[in-house]
């Protein structure tokens, strides 16, 4: 049952006149915690449809800091669970830079939980999705930007090999 639910939300996300709600759903849910890459599904409709640029990045952008919100709202609401950990280096860098850290929330593997301290240290919630947003927009045109410059052949001949 659960394989035939994640079967029919693959596919119509994979719907072409989905492409930007796809790319906001796949962008909100690679900010949470949950493994998964967006700029795929960021440079896949602008490789279809480069009029979509600008549109596509900033879904993505908001998508993407609207996880983050969710991020922060976790953190925010679990200071028991990191009780013990108040005194890492993590929430000591965290309290010395404030919210000017949600810049580097666009990083892999740690922009997330750096969202989920932020909140659970309650740095000001406006500055923090600023920044948070200014980081990930960032992000995007620069990873679009440097897979746009890819000739076609190369993805060609890469669709092939994974044919």
């Amino acid at each position: 049952m659960i394989e035939s639910a994640i079967a029919w939300l693959l596919q119509l996300i994979a719907a072409p006149e989905v492409g930007l709600t796809s790319v906001f759903l796949i962008s909100f849910i690679s900010a949470t915690l949950l493994p998964l890459g967006s700029e795929p599904a960021v440079f896949a409709v602008i490789k279809a449809n480069p009029a979509l640029f600008w549109a596509a990045i900033g879904v993505a952008t908001l998508g993407n800091t609207l996880g983050g919100i969710v991020d922060y709202w976790l953190g925010y609401r679990a200071k028991q669970a990191f009780a013990k950990e108040r005194d890492t280096r993590w929430f000591r860098w965290l309290a010395r830079y404030g919210a000017k850290t949600m810049l580097l929330a666009w990083l892999p593997i740690v922009g997330d939980p750096l969202c989920t301290l932020a909140g659970w240290l309650k740095l000001p919630f406006w500055p923090s999705v600023a920044y948070m947003a200014v980081g990930k927009c960032a992000r995007y045109l620069t990873m679009t930007g440097l897979l746009l410059y890819v000739p076609d052949g190369v993805w060609h001949r890469i669709g092939q090999m994974l044919a």
